[in-house]
């Protein structure tokens, strides 16, 4: 039987990640559901049920089962429209898919139709997994060339590929970059200089917590060298336009 959540991490109390965005300024955090092929890690009724316990401070993304692609646009389908979620995301290295692969299609088409965004992992894995499937060129590019309306979110920088999805973002205007899973002072220099120039309006605030909170992500910050205008878009302004948030 299949686990309902990741038994390799305890329990965070809600209570403890309101503490945690509260102590680093965060307004607003997207929960992720987690399915990966031997079934549902963290589901998408119980990330709903955090946002029902704190519904000014969450926003929900689903999570589907690819090997069966119909069942999962209409599970994307049910937790948009059904329980106010804000996007997807599928974790490609879990799935050992990259994201061009077939299964992925039926879904690409129904976040156009929902008007929701597409979010994944892109660069190496952390696990000990092949990460292939995290390279944005060939397997992103794919999707971003086919289906030009889909707002594309691509998250862990994708290092050791940071030059590609930096590609990817400037030649694709859906295609965006979250910063989840990597402290600032630990962001490459490339794409720092991405961040302060024509990469602004492109790259948003992640952290991948419960690894990394919010407040060790942004220790550093001011060493990017960003504007008010940079800083104010990369922790706020381009989340609530990409995911159709309202402004914290």
């Amino acid at each position: 039987m299949a686990a309902s959540r990741q038994d390799t991490i305890a329990d965070i109390p809600l209570t403890a990640t309101i503490a945690a965005m509260d102590q680093a300024g965060v307004a607003v955090g997207l929960l992720a559901a987690w399915w990966g092929p031997q079934g549902s890690l963290i589901d998408n009724d119980e990330v709903a049920g955090f946002v029902r316990e704190y519904p000014t401070r969450f926003r929900g993304l689903a999570s589907v089962n690819l090997a069966r692609p119909m069942d999962a646009v209409r599970e994307l389908r049910r937790c948009v429209r059904g329980l106010g979620f804000r996007g997807l995301r599928v974790v490609p290295w879990l799935w050992g898919l990259p994201p061009d692969d077939r299964r992925y299609y039926p879904l690409y088409a129904e976040c156009i139709e929902l008007d929701v965004p597409f979010c994944l992992q892109v660069g190496h894995t952390g696990p000990l997994m092949s990460s292939e499937p995290g390279r944005p060129i060939p397997y992103l590019e794919h999707v971003a060339l086919e289906f030009p309306e889909l707002r594309i979110v691509a998250g862990h920088i994708g290092a050791p590929w940071t030059q590609e999805i930096i590609s990817l973002a400037t030649k694709f205007p859906n295609v965006y970059i979250d910063t989840s899973a990597y402290k600032a002072k630990r962001y490459p220099a490339d794409f720092a200089e991405f961040m302060r120039g024509r990469g602004g309006k492109k790259v948003m605030f992640g952290t991948n917590y419960p690894m990394l909170t919010a407040a060790a992500c942004l220790e550093d910050l001011t060493a990017l060298g960003l504007s008010l205008e940079g800083t104010a878009l990369f922790l706020e302004g381009n989340a609530c336009r990409v995911f159709r948030l309202d402004a914290a």
